[in-house]
């Protein structure tokens, strides 16, 4: 007797047991509940994310006020001061100057990063800008910042560590990061802030020299979520399309049983 030919015949499966189903229901619930969970999880993360920019945004272009003193500096962070406008007045420390390794627009080169000692004794790290790699010349002179009473005008940032493959190497003068503790430790700095100022770009007409160049602060924060959110939503219903095709086909097959 031939074999059957199975290519043309249907293959009639039975329903499920009430333990298969129990299992497939719990993996379905699973699968449906951690999908939504993510999805709000994403639009309280979008919320916050467009809060933050927000913030932001008005922080930059609000008129320069005076920075954190220093009986507030153990309450400054990231999320409350960070790219603040401030206005700081004092004499630069010119000879206590750190080149920090940086990447611009403009090429590669090193952010100027020098002390600015003000009225009341304590220092602020400013970063004045960024200069090309050619700039202090072959013998290594750099250029002297700006001397006497100074007025700078900048966006308040964080301490920078030291990045996981490239660390800052004091004993060898080598930066990679703007870290303001380890900066003023090599410096023999004290009644130092623990953040530092991006300078503001120098108006046009203003007769400064040509480097360093400030205003180079980049600000951006990537907001991904609203399309997560829909990616999690989306798996959801699927789950739940396919959790009814499931229900569906089991009444069926017991219909036709």
């Amino acid at each position: 007797m031939p074999p059957a030919d199975t290519s043309t015949e249907d293959v009639v499966r039975g329903p499920r047991g009430p333990l298969g189903l129990t299992l497939l229901a719990i993996f379905a619930l699973c699968l449906f509940s951690g999908f939504v969970a993510l999805g709000n999880w994403q639009v309280h993360r979008l919320a916050w994310k467009r809060d933050l920019i927000a913030r932001v945004d008005q922080r930059v272009h609000a008129p320069p006020v005076a920075p954190p003193a220093p009986g507030q500096w153990s309450h400054v962070n990231a999320e409350d001061d960070e790219y603040r406008h401030v206005l700081l007045r004092g004499v630069f420390l010119n000879d206590r100057q750190t080149l920090i390794w940086a990447a611009t627009d403009e090429g590669s080169g090193y952010w100027v990063m020098t002390p600015l000692r003000m009225a009341d004794g304590s220092i602020v790290l400013i970063n004045r800008g960024y200069a090309p790699s050619d700039w202090c010349g072959r013998d290594g002179h750099c250029a002297a910042g700006p001397s006497g009473e100074t007025t700078v005008t900048g966006l308040l940032r964080m301490s920078e560590p030291s990045v996981f493959l490239r660390h800052n190497d004091p004993a060898r003068n080598s930066w990679y990061t703007r870290d303001v503790q380890a900066i003023a430790a090599a410096r023999g700095l004290t009644g130092v802030a623990p953040y530092f100022v991006d300078a503001d770009a120098a108006p046009a007409d203003a007769g400064q020299p040509s480097w360093p160049h400030g205003g180079k602060t980049v600000i951006s924060f990537p907001n991904n979520h609203l399309s997560y959110l829909i990616t999690w939503y989306l798996l959801a219903l699927m789950v739940l399309a396919a959790s009814l095709y499931v229900g569906y086909d089991e009444y069926r097959l017991r219909r036709s049983a």
